[in-house]
C-alpha cells in the first residue's frame, strides 16, 4: 500500500458518514478484500483494484436518497478521478479506474472490458450473495421499510412490484437479481467462490418461502 493511497482514505471515507448499513464503508472493506483475493488469484494490477474498490460506492449514498434516480457507478467514476487527480495519480490509473467503477453495476448498460473491472463486478456482486448477502437484503429492505416478505403473492405477482416501495422485500431481491448472479461472474475464481454462496442462498430463501407460507 503506497503513501498515496493512505492519504486518500480519510477523505474517501467522509463519504460514508451516515451511508445506510446495506452500502457502508464495511461494505466497501470486503469488497476490497475480495477483490484483492480474486485479483491476485487472476493476475490483475493489484494499484488498480485496490483504488477502483475502495472508491466504487462513494456517490451510493446519494443515489440511496433518491430512491435510485441518479447512477452512483457514474457519478461515482467522475468523483474518483477528481480525487485521484488531485492526489497526482498517473492518467492511464485514473482512466482504468475510471472503467472499474462505471462498469460495476448489476444493473447497467456498461459492461466490464479490462480483467480489474471485471473483477471488481465479481467481488461486489459476491458480497450480494451467501450469507453475508442474505443479511444484507434484509438490511436493505428494512432501510426501505419493506415488509419481511410478500405474503400471499405469487413470484410473477411479486416481479410486478415496485423496487423502493414496502414490497421491495430480500426475497423481492432474490427474485430480480440475486439469483442471477452466479452466472454473471466473469473469472474462474469467482465463479468457484459464486457457486457456494449460490446454493447457500437458494436453499435459505426457499426454506423462508415455505416456513412464510405456513408449510410444515
Amino acid at each position: 500500500m503506497n503513501e498515496n493511497f493512505k492519504k486518500i482514505l480519510p477523505e474517501i471515507k467522509k463519504h460514508f458518514k451516515n451511508a445506510r448499513g446495506s452500502h457502508d464503508f464495511d461494505h466497501v472493506e470486503r469488497v476490497l478484500k475480495m477483490a484483492l483475493y480474486i485479483g491476485k488469484k487472476e493476475g490483475a494490477n493489484l494499484e488498480i483494484l485496490r483504488l477502483a474498490a475502495i472508491l466504487h460506492d462513494i456517490k451510493r449514498k446519494n443515489a440511496d436518497k433518491n430512491k435510485g434516480k441518479t447512477d452512483h457507478a457514474i457519478s461515482g467514476g467522475e468523483v474518483a478521478m477528481e480525487i485521484l487527480r488531485k492526489y497526482k495519480y498517473d492518467k492511464k490509473i485514473i482512466a482504468a479506474v475510471h472503467h472499474c467503477i462505471t462498469a460495476h453495476r448489476f444493473r447497467t448498460d456498461s459492461k466490464p472490458k479490462t480483467l480489474e473491472a471485471k473483477v471488481l463486478f465479481d467481488a461486489d456482486k459476491l458480497d450480494s450473495i451467501g450469507a453475508i448477502g442474505v443479511g444484507r437484503a434484509f438490511l436493505f429492505a428494512g432501510e426501505l421499510k419493506a415488509k419481511l416478505h410478500n405474503s400471499g403473492m405469487s413470484d410473477a405477482e411479486i416481479l410486478a412490484t415496485k423496487e423502493f416501495s414496502k414490497e421491495d422485500t430480500a426475497y423481492r431481491e432474490f427474485l430480480v437479481k440475486l439469483r442471477y448472479i452466479k452466472d454473471r461472474m466473469h473469472t474462474r475464481t469467482s465463479h468457484r467462490l459464486a457457486k457456494e454462496r449460490h446454493d447457500f442462498m437458494v436453499k435459505f430463501f426457499k426454506k423462508m418461502k415455505k416456513e412464510m407460507d405456513g408449510e410444515v
